[in-house]
């Protein structure tokens, strides 16, 4: 299921230091945050303070960048361009969008900035097009701020054909503006060649790399980001998300180890700053999802439960500045690990047994719910399971009549989905496949969220529970084709190929499951031990 998780709570390192060009990109405190060259006509001794502003802004340690860009300000009070900093740092462009006491400080922010003035047109145009986006935030749509804004930073970029900074930012607007449930991509096949063109040129540059992976963040453009994946970690290797953020191209590629291995790497960097005593605990979370989800495609549900061992032993975050953020990715961390724990191992009657979840707001509900309804359905109890879908859709009506309204826009398809399994339990066998093949449409065009179980793949599991196993094969190499190297996906491919009297083929699902979970040594999974025998393995 598509949950919108904001990662809030992003670390915060001491010092300050310079973004320079330098072969190795690391400078005097062993900080490493890219290339960045952004000229600004400010005093010259924050040119380079005021480039790591910028090089931590476009690794989203938002946090950093606004102490960074006011520590600017207080050094220069004549910089217009430092509250610039400070309004960007507070406009989280794909994470979540600002509420009213933000939208009102990033708005006092570029009117310092407009008040100031600055004599190059290039940086008006960039103070104007923040302009656009917080003036008027309590009677303007947001999507539509985030569209004028997008065009703002587009004529600053045709303005200033050599501002790499410019490219890079009109990209990440692009994708900021896309109208949500798009299936066109038409806002990421914009950004892509435009990022694709200044990547080229400035291959140390960290806002080019993290763009282009969220720019290839959907199944069918997840192979075009596989070179900035393998390059932004090593970019911006102080910044505990552009060590997560390759994550989400391994994982849609199925490139299990290299997943694992980013999100270690993140958490790491995570746990150094905590123990520091800095702020932002809550990072390692999004960090700590995505390496569970891996874990269980491999096989590896030791780890996997330990990370749900260790999050379900955290204490609640003390009172500081960010303790309410982090409560909430806590209790984010705790459902969701539980909830996912359960499903990917169908340990149904797990899932229907979870319990609720009382102590988060209504998003982070849902995930129990969610999980409760499909584990009630798919161990027989529809009694249990029609509970749950009611209680999951007055939850989302919840959402829907909160400042967080538009959160409940994309949730259409794990109600979709849960009202399938539901119909499935009461026998209602039209319905169920109808309701499921129209989660999966969607889901498919919209483009399958990193983490979540595809809904073509639930599909394929009614038709194999059925009897109708060629059916199942198609759609479970339809939905391979989106999320590749899933164990479930390969596991029921498999079964469904042997039971269609297609033996080759599902020796080849097999042998796949088996090496990618070559490293899961005596795993207590029956369907691995099977996939193993069956593939030839002793």
């Amino acid at each position: 299921m598509r949950v919108r998780i904001a990662v809030l709570g992003v670390m915060s390192l001491l010092g300050v230091c310079s973004v320079g060009a330098d072969e190795g990109h690391q400078h005097g405190d062993g900080e490493v945050l890219g290339t960045v060259t952004f000229p600004v006509t400010c005093a010259s001794a924050v040119q380079k303070p005021f480039e790591r502003g910028v090089a931590l802004l476009h690794s989203f340690w938002y946090e950093e960048s606004e102490k960074q860009f006011r520590a600017v300000a207080e050094k220069d009070p004549a910089c217009a361009m430092a509250h610039w900093g400070v309004a960007m740092s507070l406009y989280h462009q794909l994470w979540e969008r600002p509420d009213a006491a933000t939208l009102k400080t990033g708005w006092e922010e570029i009117q310092k900035a407009q008040a100031l003035g600055t004599r190059s047109e290039r940086e008006k145009g960039y103070i104007a097009a923040a302009a656009a986006f917080y003036a008027d935030a309590d009677t303007k749509d947001y999507l539509a701020r985030a569209t004028t804004y997008s065009q703002g930073m587009e004529k600053v970029y045709r303005e200033n054909p050599g501002d790499v900074e410019a490219a890079a930012f009109y990209a990440l607007s692009l994708l900021a503006a896309e109208p949500p449930k798009d299936a066109t991509f038409e806002n990421r096949k914009k950004a892509i060649p435009i990022l694709n063109e200044i990547f080229r040129k400035n291959p140390r540059h960290p806002g080019i790399a993290h763009y282009l992976i969220h720019s290839c963040d959907k199944p069918q453009l997840a192979a075009m980001g596989l070179a900035a994946a393998r390059g932004y970690g090593k970019i911006a290797s102080s910044a505990p998300h552009a060590l997560h953020m390759p994550s989400h191209i391994f994982i849609r590629l199925g490139l299990w180890p290299e997943a694992v291995q980013s999100n270690l790497a993140s958490i790491a960097a995570t746990k150094r700053a905590a123990a520091m005593h800095l702020d932002g605990a809550g990072h390692q979370f999004h960090a700590m999802d995505f390496l569970q989800y891996a874990y269980l495609q491999m096989g590896e549900d030791a780890r996997a439960r330990k990370l749900l061992d260790e999050v379900m032993s955290m204490k609640p975050p003390e009172d500081h500045a960010h303790a309410m953020a982090d409560h909430q990715m806590l209790a984010f961390g705790r459902a969701q690990f539980a909830a996912r724990y359960a499903l990917e191992r169908r340990e149904w009657k797990e899932a229907a047994g979870l319990p609720r979840v009382t102590d988060a707001d209504a998003e982070v509900r849902t995930i129990t719910i969610y999980a409760r309804g499909i584990g009630a359905a798919r161990s027989g109890n529809a009694a249990g399971a029609r509970k749950a879908l009611e209680e999951f859709q007055a939850t989302v009506e919840e959402i829907r009549k909160s400042s967080q309204a538009y959160v409940a826009e994309e949730m259409d398809v794990p109600a979709e989905a849960l009202e399938a399994w539901v119909a499935f339990a009461e026998k209602d066998t039209e319905k169920a496949l109808a309701k499921m093949r129209a989660a999966a449409d969607k889901q498919t065009a919209r483009g399958l969220a990193e983490v979540e179980v595809p809904s073509r793949e639930m599909l394929a599991d009614m038709l194999l529970e059925l009897k109708r196993p060629k059916e199942a094969l198609a759609e479970y190499e339809a939905s391979l084709k989106e999320a590749p190297g899933r164990f479930n996906g390969l596991y029921g491919a498999g079964r469904a190929a042997e039971l269609s009297g297609e033996s080759g083929k599902a020796k080849e699902f097999y042998a796949q499951l088996a090496k990618n979970c070559e490293g899961a040594g005596h795993s207590d999974r029956e369907e691995l031990r099977y996939a193993r025998k069956q593939a030839g393995e002793k």
